[in-house]
């Protein structure tokens, strides 16, 4: 069986999504709980232990945050069941209230849900939704926001920010701002950009959460992130507010896609996965293969 699990995390003292030996990461303290509550605790020796695997919709880096990432792992309906135990529960219900247990506070689940025929949390996904939050000299940073949102020194020209990164809407290489996965491309669609600085007169005018008047949010939509793209791209775009670089530069990196110094990522404590949309039921399997392809400029 293939359970979804929606969940939401502080990036602050993980070393990003992926396991890695020595380093406490998200995958790793889920896969740690999953593998406690449903092999160790029933397997009849070591032989018998099939462990299980997490895949996730975006791996997020280094200190960053998710609202609301997506996820997936293959579990047999004979650990679920015996996962029930003296709860009153089904077997995914029962997962889960053990999981909110035993899970450190830093990560939520925020539900669990068998998925349908054909998903795949990573290439069954339609898009993917960052923000990135900054407050500037224009105001007063709130501390306790301080682990999800970036101080910058200076007075930024949002304006200025906002022209840049329109250059980035459709089909692009991006590798001035990003690195390929082994056998990848930096190739993405970018279906929307958006700088904002939220208002006075109506704090509440946009769809984000954790704002208050004198913010400024980034907003980016995408079918799929490059290693380090959105943190990349933030850097660029706030040295075009600080006055230090201008949108020719931008367009001009975004033309040449070759990484150097000046186009690197930027503290990643601003930024948060916000959601992931998936396609009708019917389609996830489509989608998916779709995906798995290497991807060209000439796709559509």
């Amino acid at each position: 069986m293939r359970i979804r699990m929606d969940i939401a995390y502080d990036g602050t003292e993980f070393h990003g999504w992926a396991k890695q030996p020595g380093l406490r990461t998200v995958q790793g303290e889920l896969e740690q709980a999953l593998n406690a509550l449903l092999v160790r605790s029933f397997a009849k020796d070591q032989a018998d232990r099939q462990l299980i695997h997490i895949a996730v919709a975006g791996r997020t880096d280094t200190g960053v945050h998710a609202s609301h990432q997506v996820t997936h792992f293959d579990v047999e309906e004979e650990q679920l069941h015996r996962c029930v135990g003296y709860l009153d529960l089904d077997g995914i219900e029962a997962l889960q209230h053990r999981l909110r247990r035993i899970l450190p506070d830093d990560i939520a689940i925020l539900g669990l849900e068998r998925a349908p025929q054909g998903f795949d949390a990573r290439f069954s996904a339609l898009d993917r939704t960052y923000v990135f939050r900054i407050v500037d000299s224009e105001c007063t940073p709130d501390p306790r926001l301080r682990n999800c949102v970036l101080a910058i020194k200076g007075l930024l020209d949002v304006a200025a920010m906002n022209q840049a990164a329109q250059c980035c809407v459709g089909l692009h290489d991006f590798g001035s701002f990003a690195t390929p996965n082994p056998g990848g491309t930096t190739i993405r669609k970018v279906r929307s950009v958006e700088w904002q600085r939220i208002s006075e007169a109506n704090p509440n005018a946009s769809e984000y959460r954790l704002t208050f008047p004198g913010m400024i949010v980034f907003k980016i939509v995408a079918d799929a992130f490059a290693h380090n793209m959105v943190r990349s791209l933030v850097k660029a775009c706030v040295s075009i507010g600080l006055g230090k670089r201008d949108a020719r530069w931008f367009e001009y990196k975004l033309n040449a896609p070759l990484r150097e110094g000046s186009t690197g990522p930027i503290d990643p404590r601003g930024l948060t996965l916000e959601r992931v949309e998936y396609p009708p039921d019917a389609q996830l399997a489509a989608r998916a293969a779709k995906i798995r392809a290497k991807r060209t400029l000439l796709d559509d």
